[in-house]
């Protein structure tokens, strides 16, 4: 409990009697009653407060949406039970996590003695994690008002922010549907074909001579040819960057968040296909979620993932490509996810070099939105030509060091985080039309 605090109509009667103290200098008639006054009130100030001290605190529950989304607004309802004898006026305030935004907070409420009310207030939560509300801010007002008295009332919820998916979730719609030839649209040429069993059928012209079943050929006495689908049973692997390079901020939003987003995203779609995903971290918090099918599997994926957030340690691609190749022996799709400079890009080139010797790769490296408005930026100084030179030189040594690693064979997307996700779903759509893993 904290100490009472006047209030307003207590600081307006004091300032009053202060002016009656001073007229009564002039006119000594009004001394006997400027004391008379003092006595009596300091009587009802002594009452007021008594009785607010001996209010019991009224009890709190909370009801809130455990799960919630990142960025997205949830309502909270705080349920009151008054305990004292008297009505009450109270302002209640909730301890929410420090980085979300609220309306309708602080909430006034007036109960009757052993009443209950309810009132209700909007949260968003602006970082991911895992975060408790552990009390409530309660101010109480004293029976005449005089006093305000603030309570804490210990009130214990949990709340997990996940990363939020379903905004991009036309996104994901309109990749899956691309997936699939439209009238106006020219199908790319598939390297080879699928290797898992559909059914047997009647040949058809044009079936090549190794689809001929000739044992069913012979025992059906024409020609039956076996089908074959795209093979479903394929990994996908997300690998993603958690160093210090990834605290790099668009707004309030660092590329860790835009980056993960876009990987759920991309594994939600391969999921719905059939792939099984897994993930694995570096560059800080070190996590291995192993390769999982079933749509099932994404909420268990959200969970593994949502309370990841960048480090600041430089982030060793070299040594988690060794992990990976030793944990996984199957060919799979692995997707990587950084934000490269410089100095990365020695250990960055012989991590993929040793991932494509079993896996094929996709690097997709950030780059700051910033950057790019900066070089188009129009030249009117001496500094502005300067700079324009700079990021020139930059965007040439940057462009040389993905020309080595598509070399290498190493598929690289070079763009900002809010291009992310549309780009690993149109390429991962284009790899699984153009060739199987």
């Amino acid at each position: 409990t904290i100490p009472m605090t006047p209030r307003a109509p207590l600081l307006i009667a004091g300032g009053l009697w202060t002016l009656l103290g001073l007229a009564a200098v002039w006119w000594p008639q009004l001394r006997e009653l400027w004391r008379w006054l003092g006595v009596l009130g300091l009587g009802v100030l002594a009452l007021d407060a008594w009785r607010l001290w001996r209010t019991p605190d009224p009890t709190l529950a909370r009801e809130l949406v455990r799960n919630q989304a990142q960025g997205r607004w949830s309502q909270v309802r705080l349920d009151v039970t008054n305990r004292a004898a008297r009505r009450i006026s109270l302002s209640l305030h909730d301890l929410h996590p420090l980085h979300s935004d609220t309306e309708g907070l602080p909430v006034q409420l007036r109960l009757n003695a052993s009443a209950s009310g309810e009132r209700c207030y909007r949260l968003r939560p602006r970082r991911r994690g895992d975060f408790e509300i552990s009390a409530c801010d309660c101010a109480l007002n004293s029976p005449l008002g005089l006093w305000r008295a603030r309570r804490c009332l210990r009130v214990r919820s949990e709340l997990r922010v996940f990363p939020d998916i379903t905004g991009a979730r036309h996104q994901a719609l309109l990749a899956a549907q691309s997936a699939h030839p439209r009238p106006g649209r020219h199908p790319l040429p598939r390297l080879g074909r699928g290797t898992e069993f559909h059914e047997m059928r009647d040949y058809r012209a044009g079936d090549a001579l190794h689809q001929i079943d000739w044992k069913a050929t012979s025992r059906m006495q024409r020609l039956i040819s076996r089908d074959y689908e795209d093979e479903r049973d394929q990994h996908l692997l997300l690998l993603l960057d958690c160093g210090r390079h990834m605290r790099h901020a668009e707004g309030e939003r660092a590329h860790l968040d835009e980056a993960l987003e876009a990987l759920l995203l991309l594994a939600r779609l391969g999921l719905r296909q059939g792939d099984a995903v897994g993930f694995m971290t570096y560059g800080g918090p070190h996590r291995w979620f192993a390769p999982r099918k079933g749509e099932a599997a994404l909420w268990p994926l959200l969970e593994a993932m949502h309370d990841l957030e960048p480090s600041l340690e430089a982030s060793d691609a070299l040594s988690v490509a060794r992990d990976l190749m030793r944990i996984t022996s199957r060919r799979a799709l692995v997707v990587v996810v950084t934000n490269s400079r410089g100095e990365d890009q020695p250990g960055l080139e012989q991590a993929l070099g040793l991932l494509r010797r079993r896996h094929l790769v996709v690097l997709a490296d950030l780059r700051e939105t910033r950057l790019d408005e900066a070089f188009k930026a129009p030249i009117r100084q001496f500094r502005d030509a300067l700079r324009f030179h700079a990021l020139h030189q930059w965007f040439e040594s940057r462009r040389a060091q993905h020309a080595r690693l598509s070399h290498l064979g190493i598929d690289v997307l070079d763009l900002p985080p809010a291009r992310l996700p549309l780009a690993l779903i149109e390429r991962y759509n284009r790899i699984k039309r153009t060739a199987a893993l």
